[in-house]
């Protein structure tokens, strides 16, 4: 009864708290001038003594997300508001902002305040409307007293500053959205801090020393490898183009790389994304055409980064195990551009060589970011190749593992686990069903009640989508078969995605089925999964070499297919649902998922 009673009691202390929160928080607008600022200050003397968030923007009405058009828009906090914002009309780069609006509230002390300084700016530039000014000084995901509660806080004011268009777009419609997702504004966990913090101070030492560097950068699905790597872009190009220190707060984690010698050193700094699957590259380019500083065109493909002029300073490389060895291409202009570049780079056609070769010929300096479990074609590189290239790194101290898990609220095993499960030669089972506490993982036995349940997620929270092994052949990939059906499992009839970039986001989407080629790298709140262990479809996925003289067994097809439904399976933010065609799989896989939520 105890037990009870404290729940309860913390539950209305909770509403209480969130309540007097809303009730308590005022939001100030006035003209960002010297003026207003100064008029401002004596009308409360929390205006110059208090810890407060603040937004400038320069007054454009913000259009839709897809519009050409960005506003911008600056977020920061402060104990002096007043003195602060004298600070920034005295910048040239802000000299043309308009409005300041200031979030105040008698409840915020520090810790609150540089949470909801790095909510906002992460909203803001998932919002799409907007270009965010801020660079990336090292906010942290950090805890503090009572942060869920001012959590809460945090959306009521997100809907006070969207009623007066600072925002487009609703929380859900943001934070489903590629851009919230792939933002270069996220908190970093402590790993990854870490990380970012060994791996910035060491490529500054090489620099300066002329010396070349390889890293690798491994961790499993959800590990957060692709944005951090586009956290060190916008970081190093932050630190490259910083032309005032003004707005640097030095308690920040990597205010301190912010110096006249690191610029110096960083003045030239050519740097590069290397993305090879065409759908996730292109979301990462569309990020980077918003963002301050960085570029489209930083953004390439492997052929791209082979053929380009001169030589890069850095390039980093996402889903590295996704680079090709040399193998039958998906075009055959793509096998003469291989061949080309081989040639350039080595001195003739050395059919040994693979695009890893290039990356390591075209820069200085490398960052690998690989999880060589998700491997799931032949031309993929080879797995001896990327345990060499961990193993050189780790012996100089270069290797750098992520563990913590930021997408599957399943926590950190689920990974793990549905590797267990779908492994045909595992060296132990699990000896128990594991719990994985609200996260809705089920298995059905019925296709269409498992599709009518996917329906009902994405209206709830948006980004639910079905996804399936190439067991089935892509008849609608044709213009001519555009209406004929791919997928038939006893009365459902569905079809292959109809985008191959973006298919996510896509009109049609929600009535599609995506493919591994289409969903890796990217989240989704709910997955729903078809398995079929009797066909296979994917003609580059279980193509020979004959280049290389490789044929390639049942078990090496059998280990990529099952790698594939690995990936498939750890996508899922909120929940994966799984349906095997096959019944005796389908017994099986009862035994490790829940039949229920």
């Amino acid at each position: 009864m105890a037990g009870k009673h404290s729940f309860v009691a913390e539950r209305d202390r909770a509403q209480f708290h969130t309540k007097n929160l809303q009730t308590m928080m005022k939001l100030a607008r006035l003209e960002f001038s010297q003026t207003a600022v100064t008029t401002w200050k004596f009308h409360d003397e929390k205006h110059g003594n208090w810890p407060v968030v603040y937004v400038l923007d320069d007054g454009n009405a913000a259009g839709h997300a897809n519009s050409n058009k960005l506003k911008d828009i600056y977020v920061g906090e402060t104990l002096n508001a007043a003195s602060r914002m004298h600070q920034h009309l005295k910048t040239p780069a802000k000299q043309h902002l308009k409005n300041i609006r200031v979030i105040i509230d008698e409840r915020f002390n520090k810790s609150v305040c540089l949470d909801l300084e790095s909510y906002l700016i992460k909203m803001l530039a998932g919002d799409g409307a907007n270009r965010v000014l801020n660079r990336n000084n090292g906010i942290t995901e950090t805890q503090y007293y009572q942060r869920e509660m001012y959590r809460e806080g945090f959306r009521n004011i997100f809907e006070r500053l969207k009623a007066e268009g600072v925002f487009t777009r609703s929380i859900p419609e943001i934070e489903n959205s590629n851009l919230f997702k792939l933002s270069p504004f996220k908190a970093l966990t402590e790993d990854q801090a870490n990380s970012v913090e060994e791996i910035v101070n060491g490529l500054l030492i090489d620099i300066e020393r002329g010396s070349k560097s390889t890293i690798v950068i491994q961790g499993d699905p959800g590990t957060g490898k692709t944005v951090m790597a586009i956290y060190m872009i916008k970081l190093l190009m932050d630190i490259k183009t910083f032309t005032s220190l003004e707005d640097l707060d030095s308690e920040l984690r990597f205010s301190n790389f912010f110096t006249e010698r690191n610029q110096r050193l960083l003045h030239d700094l050519r740097i590069g994304l290397v993305v090879p699957q065409q759908s996730l590259r292109k979301s990462i380019q569309i990020v980077f055409e918003k963002t301050p500083g960085l570029q489209e065109s930083m953004v390439m493909d492997p052929f791209k980064a082979g053929e380009a002029e001169g030589i890069f300073d850095l390039l980093l490389v996402d889903e590295t195990h996704r680079l090709n060895q040399r193998a039958n291409q998906a075009a055959a202009n793509l096998n003469i551009k291989f061949a080309t570049i081989t040639s350039e780079l080595f001195g003739s056609d050395d059919k040994s060589k693979t695009q890893l070769d290039w990356i390591r010929a075209k820069s200085r300096h490398q960052i690998f970011l690989l999880d060589a479990a998700q491997s799931v074609r032949p031309a993929d590189l080879p797995t001896d190749l990327l345990s060499g290239l961990v193993a050189d790194t780790r012996a100089s101290g270069r290797h750098f593992q992520l563990r913590t898990q930021m997408r599957v609220k399943a926590g950190s095993d689920f990974v793990s686990y549905v590797r267990w499960i779908l492994d045909p030669h595992p060296l132990s089972y699990p000896r128990v069903r594991l719990d994985f506490g609200e996260y809705d993982f089920r298995s059905f036995d019925s296709v269409a009640h498992m599709r009518e349940q996917i329906f009902q997620r994405d209206a709830e929270v948006g980004l639910s989508r079905m996804v399936a092994g190439f067991a089935w052949p892509w008849k609608s990939r044709l213009r001519k078969n555009r209406n004929e059906i791919d997928i038939e499992i006893g009365q459902t009839q569905l079809r292959w995605n109809s985008a191959t970039t973006d298919w996510i986001a896509s009109s049609k989407a929600l009535e599609e089925v995506g493919s591994i080629h289409t969903v890796q790298g990217y989240d989704l709140n709910y997955r729903r999964l078809f398995i079929d262990r009797n066909s296979y479809f994917d003609k580059k996925g279980k193509e020979n070499n004959p280049v290389l003289g490789r044929k390639y067994s049942d078990d090496d097809l059998l280990r990529f297919i099952t790698q594939i439904y690995a990936v498939l399976m750890t996508r899922g933010i909120r929940g994966t649902y799984v349906y095997a065609c096959d019944p005796g799989l389908r017994e099986y896989l009862k035994v490790f998922i829940p039949t229920r939520s």
